[in-house]
C-alpha cells in the first residue's frame, strides 16, 4: 500500500465526517481542499465561521501555538493569548489587531492553580466567557532519567499535564453551566509510545491523553454540547524542538499549520458528532506507531 501524508489522512477523515453531518441535515457538503502533494497546508473551501467565539490559547506566544491563534483568530474567533513569554505573545495579538482582529495577551504560568483561576475570573469580569479552551502549553526537557532533578520533573509535569487540569477545571464547569463549548487538548506521539531522555514528557503527554479520554466521557454525561479533542502531533518544525535539537533534519518535521488546520478541523465537527481524538504526523514521522 502506498504511503499518504499526515494532510492527506487528515483531508479523508474531515471530508468523510462532513459527509455524514451533510447528508443528515439536507445540505450539500463543505469540501476539505489541500496542497498534501506539496506538504503545506489544508483548508476548508467554506471556512469554519467562530464569529462571536471566545478562546483561549496556551502557549500562544509561538510555534504550534502562534499558528493556532492565527487560524482562530483568522476564522473570526476573539483571541486570548496565554504565555509566560509576554514580548512574543503581545507581538502576536499586535499583528492580529493591525489586521482588524480581536487578540488579546494574557501573562500566564499555567502550574500555578491559584493564577489560572484568576485568570479565568478576569476574563469572566471583562464578559469574555471562554467558549475554545486549546491546551497547547508544553515543555521537555532532554535527559537521562539518572541525570534528571526533582525540579526538571516538576516543571514538565506541571506545565504539560497539571496546567491543562487545572484550565479545564477552572473551564470547563463554566462550559456545562452554559451548555457549550469545545475544549482542544494537544498531545503527542508521545502518549502512545516512549523514548530514551523523555521519560518526564512521555508521562505527562500519556496522562493528559488519559485525562482527555475521561473529560470526553463526562462531556457526554454533562452536556453534549461540549466537544473533547485530543489531537496527537508528531514533530513539527518548531522552537521547541529546533532550540533543543538545532541540527533535526527538517525534512522528517512538518509545519504547525497543518497541526493548526487540524484544530479548525476538529472544531468544524457539526452537531450530533464528535472528534475525540485525531492523528496529525509527518510522512515519515519515526515515533508512530
Amino acid at each position: 500500500m502506498s504511503a499518504v501524508s499526515a494532510e492527506t489522512v487528515l483531508l479523508a477523515t474531515v471530508a468523510g465526517i462532513e459527509e455524514e453531518a451533510a447528508d443528515r441535515a439536507g445540505r450539500p457538503p463543505m469540501v476539505c481542499t489541500g496542497t498534501a502533494a506539496k506538504g503545506r497546508t489544508l483548508a476548508l473551501n467554506s471556512p469554519v465561521d467562530l464569529s462571536g467565539r471566545c478562546a483561549v490559547v496556551t502557549g500562544g506566544a509561538r510555534g504550534l501555538g502562534a499558528s493556532i491563534v492565527h487560524r482562530l483568530a483568522r476564522a473570526g474567533a476573539s483571541v486570548c493569548v496565554a504565555d509566560v513569554r509576554r514580548e512574543e505573545g503581545e507581538k502576536v495579538c499586535a499583528a492580529l489587531t493591525v489586521d482588524g482582529h480581536d487578540a488579546r495577551f494574557m501573562e500566564l504560568d499555567v502550574r500555578d492553580a491559584d493564577s489560572v483561576a484568576a485568570a479565568v475570573q478576569e476574563l469572566a469580569r471583562a464578559a469574555w466567557e471562554v467558549d475554545i479552551l486549546v491546551n497547547n502549553a508544553a515543555v521537555d526537557v532532554t535527559k537521562p532519567i539518572e541525570h534528571l532533578t526533582a525540579e526538571e520533573v516538576t516543571r514538565v509535569v506541571s506545565t504539560n499535564l497539571l496546567g491543562p487540569m487545572y484550565l479545564c477545571l477552572e473551564i470547563y464547569r463554566r462550559m456545562v453551566a452554559r451548555g457549550e463549548g469545545h475544549i482542544v487538548n494537544i498531545l503527542s506521539t508521545a502518549a502512545n509510545r516512549t523514548w530514551t531522555e523523555a521519560g518526564p514528557y512521555s508521562a505527562s503527554k500519556t496522562g493528559l491523553r488519559a485525562f482527555t479520554h475521561t473529560l470526553f466521557q463526562e462531556a457526554q454525561r454533562d452536556c453534549l454540547g461540549i466537544g473533547v479533542t485530543g489531537i496527537i502531533a508528531g514533530g513539527m518544525e518548531t522552537p521547541f524542538i529546533m532550540e533543543r535539537f538545532p541540527d533535526a533534519d527538517t525534512s522528517k518535521l512538518q509545519s504547525p499549520d497543518v497541526v493548526a488546520d487540524a484544530v479548525l478541523c476538529a472544531l468544524s465537527v457539526q452537531p450530533g458528532s464528535a472528534v475525540p481524538e485525531m492523528v496529525v504526523i509527518p510522512l515519515n514521522e519515526p515515533s508512530w506507531p
